[in-house]
Order: structure tokens, then C-alpha cells, then sequence
């Protein structure tokens, strides 16, 4: 693609080249750039690519975009013959850039982006199921995995990078996906990872302390949430949760059409749970009455989201709930596994102090009688360090036991990070605390202590398969150690 042509709508500072080359690949990593290829200078939080420039025209890069030119005179810059091209915000520019490169293939679907701080995967992947149950072909985006129709890709973030992004998009248009239904992390949102794309929809969970490692405020976290509605344009719709506190906030400044569902008060789209087991939710649905295979308050609040964003899709409502009641949660997300001891086992990605209370609460609201709750939770290394006595008073106040353990420790020591969970102990708590580092001796003691329909909890981890310890992954999964526990434990083993 001609360089003018891919530079349409970009805001420019300044030039420096041949405007007029061809351009045949788009690059943030120095060590790809070659003959024909544009390099984009992006700072990050770790590294800033404008300090790769110059490997990147070593390497033959045809035109480096950048927010500031390499201080030279232009006949002197290194890389004279290379065409520069200046921005005030590379990110931003380049995600424009990649839709023009790759024919904006998010305007060739139906792309509805999901944000908020909890619930976000399973609204995700819950439209996703829905809407292939409703005979269409459908593409996937999300902290569990990507998915293209029937083909599963491997997720690394959240919310892919602005060209990976584009990619996935241009295969699932190539395979006949009609829609697209992705997470959109407030991460995202800040480093203009999807700048560029043509939202049909936006949806709103709910919003609590999150991520303030990388925000620092939690306006800051608040308005990042924002921004992904502001950019909407008029044509799409933004379904918010107005028993939120904040749902209403995200709506001040969109251009697109207001939507709103609840349980609490009139909205769209109105919800009312009329009872709910360990297994299932029956609810009342805009005065439809649906039994659901999903369980919690939390899951009827994402059960109504996937219902208003596919009616606001232009689905038939009473087909919707009827695929809807078919459905059964995704992986990680309230997991159940009962042993043949009847101990009962749940799996479950709360890795905040919010969704942490509310899978405590549900299983709290659905104890028939003595059983004893046991959680077993930790707290990510690297990651927002005030949650961490918070999440240990919350598993406290709802717990008979606790095991304080290792989550994804990363780069940190995890005893600094149990210690600090251990602050948030009550005195009056700290007989039925204990704390565990290794994950897995930790889920066998749980299973140890269980006895018949008595509830387990292994919170923070969800469908992952791995555990981070010093930059390594390990293979660890909790639903799999959870069964070896259970197994161990019938076959009364020490």
C-alpha cells in the first residue's frame, strides 16, 4: 500500500522522505523491520520504541513512524533515504494506520466490545456460544482465548495488540464471521490498542478497584473505562449496568444510542432473579420467566448483558432466552467439581476483592445448612498491591476456613505478598487462617479438612494452566490438582 494512502485521517506534526513508497508491513518490533516495512516508534510501560529506531533502519526499515525525529539534521539522520513520519501519539497512529493497511475489517462485522472489571470474559464468551447456537459464524476475543468460529487461538493479553488485533479480524472475516465479540481491557483503552476499529456495540459490567498498579488512581481506571465509550460512534449501541454506581458515568459523553439493563430498578432491559441453586438461576427476564444453567447474582447480571446486546443486535428475545437457558458457564468461571464424597468443589478466576465477595456471597446464599466453606486464595505478584489485605478480610468474613497461598507470584517474593495478605486477617480470624505458599499442598489441605457437602473455594486462578513464579511458567492447573486432591482423598493417602 501506497504510504499517502496509508497515512488517510492520521494527524501529522511533520514529514521527512519519499512520500510515496510502497509499504508492505506494519512492525513494533525493531527485529522485523525490513525493506518495505513501516517501524512504529510506540512507547510502552516497560520500553520505548523510539529507542530502536536505529536498529530498525539497520535492518532496512522504508518508513519509521515516530513522536520524535532522531536529533540530527535530516541529510545527517541515520538512515537518510528512510522516510520519517511524525505524530503526537505513535499508539494512536497506528492503530489507524493498521486499519487502513489491513481494509478495516472490524467495519465487516459486527464488533461488540465488552469492558468493566469483572464479568467481562464471561459476557464475551457467553455471546459467543449464543451466537453460534443462533447459526452464525463467530469470532472470539478474550483473556481466555481467541477464537475464530470453530478455531481456537491461544490468547497472551487481554485485548491483543492494535496489529494482531486487525489480523484476527481479517481471518474472521475471511471465514464468514459475521460477528466479533471481544474484551476490551481499560489497558487497551489507555495505549490505543483499539484506536481504529468500528464498534457496533459496547457493553458495561460494573467497575471496582482494579489494576491501580498501571492506572495509579482509580479515576484514572474509571476514565480509561470511559474512553472506550466515547469513541463510539452514533451508529452503535452502549449497554450499561445501571445498578452500578458508575453505569451511568460511562454513558455521559457517547455519541451512541443509550441502552441500560438491571435487576434493581427500570431499565432496557429488566431482570428479577425468583430463585437459584448451586446449579442454576430462575429468573425473570423482561416478565419471561427462564430457568438458567449458571449460577450467582453475578451471572444474572452477565446473563442480562448477553441478552439486551443480542436483542440490540436485532435477535428475536424469546429465541435468545431459549438458546440462553441452554447455556453453561465458561471455563474457570464458577467451576463446579464434587467428589464422590460429595465435597463440592468451585473453581473461579475472582482475582478482586469484588468478584471475590460475590462468588463468597452466592455460595453463602446457598448453604442448606452446617456445611463449612474453605477458600483458598492468593494474589498476583507485580499487580495492584492494596487489594491484598482487602482480599484476605473478604475471604475471612465469608469463609469457616481460610488458606492464604500463592496465586501467579511473578517477579515478587510470595511470602512478601502473603504477609501483606495476612494484614488483612481480623485477630478474631486468625485461628481458622492459615498460610500455605505452595498452591498445591494448599488445595490438598482444603480437600483434607472437607467432609460431605462442605464447599471448597480456589479463587484467583480461574482456567488458567499455568503458574508465573520468577518470570517461569509452570504447568499448574487448579481444576486438575483439585480432582488429584479429591482422588487422593478417597483413596485416603496421607
Amino acid at each position: 500500500m501506497q504510504l499517502t494512502d496509508l497515512l488517510y485521517k492520521v494527524p501529522l506534526l511533520a514529514t521527512s522522505g519519499n512520500m510515496n513508497v510502497e509499504v508492505t508491513q506494519l512492525t513494533m518490533d525493531s527485529r522485523r523491520a525490513g525493506a518495505g516495512s513501516l517501524f512504529a516508534a510506540v512507547r510502552g510501560t516497560q520500553t520505548d520504541g523510539h529507542q530502536f529506531i536505529p536498529k530498525a533502519v539497520e535492518q532496512g526499515a522504508t518508513v519509521i513512524l515516530c513522536e520524535a525525529l532522531p536529533p540530527m539534521e535530516a541529510d545527517d539522520r541515520p538512515g537518510a533515504a528512510v522516510t520519517y513520519v511524525q505524530v503526537q501519539d505513535s499508539a494512536y497512529a497506528l492503530g489507524l494506520l493498521a486499519a487502513n493497511f489491513f481494509g478495516h475489517p472490524s467495519r465487516k462485522l459486527k464488533l461488540v466490545g465488552v469492558t468493566g472489571t469483572n464479568g467481562k470474559t464471561s459476557t464475551a464468551t457467553l455471546l459467543f456460544r449464543l451466537f453460534r447456537r443462533l447459526g452464525y459464524r463467530v469470532g472470539l476475543l478474550s483473556t481466555v482465548q481467541n477464537q475464530i468460529d470453530e478455531t481456537v487461538i491461544p490468547a497472551t493479553h487481554t485485548t491483543p495488540d492494535t496489529l494482531a488485533l486487525n489480523e484476527l479480524l481479517v481471518q474472521m472475516v475471511q471465514r464468514g464471521c459475521t460477528h466479533c465479540f471481544m474484551e476490551v481491557s481499560s489497558h487497551a483503552v489507555v495505549q490505543q490498542r483499539i484506536a481504529g476499529l468500528q464498534f457496533a456495540g459496547g457493553i458495561f459490567t460494573n467497575i471496582t478497584h482494579d489494576h491501580l498498579d498501571f492506572h495509579k488512581t482509580f479515576d484514572n481506571y474509571i476514565k480509561a473505562k470511559k474512553g472506550f465509550f466515547d469513541q463510539l460512534p452514533a451508529s452503535a449501541f452502549a449497554l450499561t449496568n445501571l445498578d452500578d454506581k458508575r453505569g451511568l458515568v460511562m454513558l455521559q459523553n457517547t455519541a451512541a444510542r443509550k441502552e441500560s439493563y438491571s435487576l434493581q430498578t427500570v431499565g432496557s432491559f429488566k431482570g428479577k432473579i425468583l430463585s437459584e441453586g448451586l446449579f442454576g438461576l430462575h429468573m425473570e427476564i423482561d416478565g419471561r420467566e427462564v430457568w438458567f444453567k449458571l449460577t450467582g447474582r453475578f451471572n444474572a447480571y452477565n446473563l442480562l448483558a448477553v441478552y439486551g446486546s443480542a436483542v440490540l443486535l436485532g435477535e428475536e428475545a424469546e429465541e435468545v432466552l431459549t438458546q440462553l437457558s441452554d447455556l453453561s458457564s465458561p471455563p474457570g468461571r464458577f467451576e463446579t467439581i464434587i467428589s464422590e464424597q460429595k465435597i463440592i468443589g468451585i473453581v473461579d478466576y475472582a482475582h478482586t476483592p469484588d468478584a471475590l465477595q460475590n462468588v463468597l456471597e452466592t455460595i453463602s446464599d446457598l448453604r442448606q445448612g452446617n456445611e463449612q466453606v474453605i477458600t483458598v486464595v492468593g494474589c498476583g505478584g507485580n499487580r495492584d498491591a492494596a487489594k491484598r489485605p482487602i482480599m484476605a478480610e473478604i475471604a475471612c468474613r465469608f469463609s469457616d476456613r481460610v488458606i492464604l497461598t500463592s496465586d501467579n507470584p511473578r517477579n515478587e517474593d510470595p511470602m512478601a505478598i502473603l504477609e501483606q495478605m495476612q494484614a488483612g486477617v481480623p485477630a478474631i480470624d486468625f485461628k481458622k487462617t492459615e498460610t500455605i505458599a505452595d498452591r498445591r499442598e494448599a488445595i490438598f489441605r482444603a480437600v483434607a479438612q472437607a467432609g460431605p457437602n462442605d464447599v471448597i473455594l480456589v479463587a484467583g486462578k480461574g482456567h488458567e494452566t499455568y503458574q508465573e513464579i520468577m518470570g517461569v511458567k509452570h504447568d499448574f492447573d487448579d481444576r486438575v490438582v483439585l480432582r488429584e486432591a479429591f482422588q487422593q482423598s478417597i483413596q485416603g493417602k496421607p
